[in-house]
């Protein structure tokens, strides 16, 4: 039967936050929920309490995946399995660095973010970005593999969904294609081995919430 996997971004960050987290690929940024990112988690939350209950919730191990993840799970009594692979793309030297700071040390990087052409290439000792669809992929289809039926909640990052997403869209050499809204839910079909795109940025629980506030 088609079952449905619920790609969900975490909730606005505090980038004002230096805090870190030391993964296998190196130290990486890793910024709470900001304020208003705690309040789209709780949002969030409401809305996904009128979904049927997942088999399993799963988070990357960063913190503003595992804090939007745990707004919903936490009340319900439902474990987050947290993940390394389900992590954002790790940027070397870009880790801890804003826009403005990298445009200073790579000009060209500002020209080919304007033009909506691959960039990330540049950041120096960065995972790569076959590299990272790779591990993206292969973590979530084994998710997939360990859970045969059923629904599954993901709370990841925008980078995660794009890699995934882009070869069931047929989508190759650009690392960002769509810009995935805070605790937005992108939704694949899972049938066997097909999977299908079914929503994408789905964020109605912050620009409606009033659809979800009563059954």
């Amino acid at each position: 039967m088609t079952r449905r996997l619920y790609l969900i971004r975490h909730g606005q960050a505090d980038y004002a936050s230096t805090a870190r987290l030391a993964t296998s690929r190196g130290v990486a940024f890793d910024p709470p929920l900001s304020a208003t990112g705690r309040e789209q988690a709780e949002a969030l939350a409401a809305r996904l309490r009128h979904l049927p209950p997942p088999v399993a919730v799963y988070s990357s191990t960063l913190a503003r995946a595992r804090e939007t993840a745990r707004a919903y799970a936490s009340p319900a009594g439902i474990e987050v399995i947290e993940v390394e692979d389900l992590c954002e793309w790790y940027g070397g030297g870009w880790e801890f660095k804003d826009f403005s700071q990298i445009f200073d040390e790579h000009p060209d990087a500002r020209h080919l973010f304007r033009n909506q052409q691959p960039a990330w290439h540049l950041a120096p000792q960065a995972e790569t970005g076959a590299d990272f669809a790779a591990r993206v992929r292969a973590a979530i289809e084994a998710i997939l593999a360990e859970h045969r039926d059923g629904d599954l909640y993901l709370f990841v990052h925008g980078g995660v969904i794009n890699a995934f997403l882009a070869p069931i869209l047929g989508i190759a050499g650009q690392e960002m294609f769509f810009l995935p809204a805070n605790t937005s839910i992108n939704t694949v079909l899972i049938d066997g081995d097909e999977r299908r795109v079914w929503f994408l940025s789905d964020d109605a629980h912050l620009t409606n919430p009033e659809w979800f506030e009563r059954d």
